[in-house]
């Protein structure tokens, strides 16, 4: 049976609801202020709530408020006088399912309740069937990296303001998104994704902005694009920093204005979305090279977010590993020994998460041992590099610091490529991508000899 709160400070609405409510069989509670009313959610499991909009104390759009940022899920019926439509109109911005306008009518009350009750149970089964049809990845770590995200995200999550995520390849920056996503108001809503990187220049205003039929020669129908889909929801746009310079102003256009005209079209299409962008880029270079617009940078750069590497966060490498093990279809008896995590966790990890998420999976699937050892390990960490070409790098590089192991290897390279342009230094000075002055430089510093 479900159960419904009304919150009214006049006795003669709250009795008028009740009677009709509890005649359809629903369960009904009662507070005669927002207060009230609040602590009765606290106490109780509601499903619908009708809420007067002019309360003592504490006004509705207060009450509605509250109700949303702690029970986001739960509709709200506004009930409103002749004189409060406006304000009725405004609830329904802020969250509220619908309002009923006084004097009440059976029908519609009936009508309201029976349709709220059902499409919060379809929202419901919606979320459980996707969750476990694509069971979603979560952010795992302990490190104070990560809870800086964490923190971050639940401040901000509520709130309409972009926000730009930082990191490079492989690190979650689609997870961070989707996080933000689920722990906003819109997290009923949808989550469209677009990898500006993948999509050609020539494609991407149709992708983002939709086209109408006949707009150019493919154009057969007409097309709703990604800001159109992500209608009440979030719009995250990937590698944003890829984005042409034509599709940038127009993408700077629509987050202001909140509207758009598809290509080939002259009518315009508002929408209400919140857009999270992501790139691993350095996008103060990229706007210093004029490759990406300082006007949309700051547009998106609300609220900004790190994502770092993993080298920067190791004491979640075994946390992550543990849980990449348990995803796996084999994995549900096997572990690493001590010194292959000890191993995996000093590794540099250039793909981060993602290189993580694949290498574990190998061993999973490789291993036929419970217990994944060193030997293993780096037999598959490395399954590319020969063993004698190992050996040689040990034997030249592995007992230098960085420094001198550079400084050996320029020598090298720069002698050899001496070698092959005949001493020439502006040709070797051209091969090697630097300036003849930058080369002689390096051979003053190095002492290399050049052959006469």
């Amino acid at each position: 049976m479900s159960t419904i709160l009304i919150v009214d400070d006049e006795p003669g609405i709250r009795s008028i609801l009740s009677d009709i409510l509890e005649d359809e069989g629903y369960s009904v509670l009662t507070a005669e202020d927002g207060f009230q009313g609040l602590n009765i959610l606290k106490t109780s499991e509601v499903s619908l709530v009708f809420l007067d909009v002019w309360l003592p104390n504490m006004g509705g759009i207060d009450v509605l408020k509250e109700i949303k940022k702690d029970y986001r899920q739960l509709p709200v019926v506004i009930i409103s006088g002749h004189g409060n439509i406006d304000m009725a109109v405004k609830a329904i911005k802020m969250g509220a399912y619908d309002f009923l306008e006084k004097p009440l009518s059976l029908e519609k009350i009936t009508t309201l309740t029976r349709n709220a009750l059902e499409l919060e149970q379809l929202k419901k089964e919606n979320q459980s069937l996707k969750q476990s049809l694509f069971p979603q990845e979560i952010m795992i770590g302990r490190s104070k990296p990560i809870n800086k995200i964490r923190s971050i995200i639940e401040q901000s999550a509520d709130s309409d303001a972009r926000m730009l995520i930082l990191g490079e390849n492989g690190t979650g920056k689609e997870l961070v998104a989707r996080e933000i996503h689920k722990q906003s108001q819109r997290n009923s809503g949808p989550f469209v994704e677009v990898n500006c990187a993948a999509i050609p220049d020539n494609l991407i205003e149709s992708e983002l902005f939709g086209h109408e039929k006949g707009a150019f020669t493919s154009a057969i129908n007409q097309k709703k694009g990604k800001f159109e889909l992500a209608d009440k929801g979030t719009l995250f746009l990937d590698e944003v920093a890829d984005m042409s310079l034509s599709a940038q102003a127009k993408v700077l256009r629509a987050i202001q204005e909140m509207k758009f005209e598809r290509v080939g079209g002259e009518k315009s299409v508002s929408v209400d979305i919140r857009v999270i962008a992501a790139t691993n880029k350095d996008i103060q270079t990229e706007i210093s090279k004029g490759n990406f617009r300082e006007d949309l940078y700051f547009r998106l750069n609300v609220i900004p977010i790190y994502v770092p590497p993993l080298r920067e966060r190791k004491d979640d490498i075994a946390l992550l590993i543990e849980y990449f093990i348990s995803k796996t279809q084999m994995g549900y008896n096997k572990k690493l020994n001590k010194e292959a995590l000890e191993y995996l966790t000093e590794y540099h990890w250039p793909g981060n998460i993602r290189e993580l998420k694949n290498f574990v999976e190998r061993i999973t699937v490789m291993c036929d041992d419970s217990i994944i050892n060193l030997s293993f390990v780096k037999q598959y960490l490395h399954p590319d590099t020969p063993k004698e070409e190992t050996d040689h790098f040990k034997e030249e590089f592995g007992n230098l610091k960085l420094q001198e192991a550079r400084d050996k290897f320029e020598i090298k390279l720069i002698t050899s490529k001496l070698r092959e342009n005949d001493n020439n230094i502006s040709k070797t000075a051209q091969a090697l991508g630097v300036y003849p002055s930058n080369l002689h430089g390096k051979i003053k510093k190095f002492g290399i000899e050049i052959e006469k």
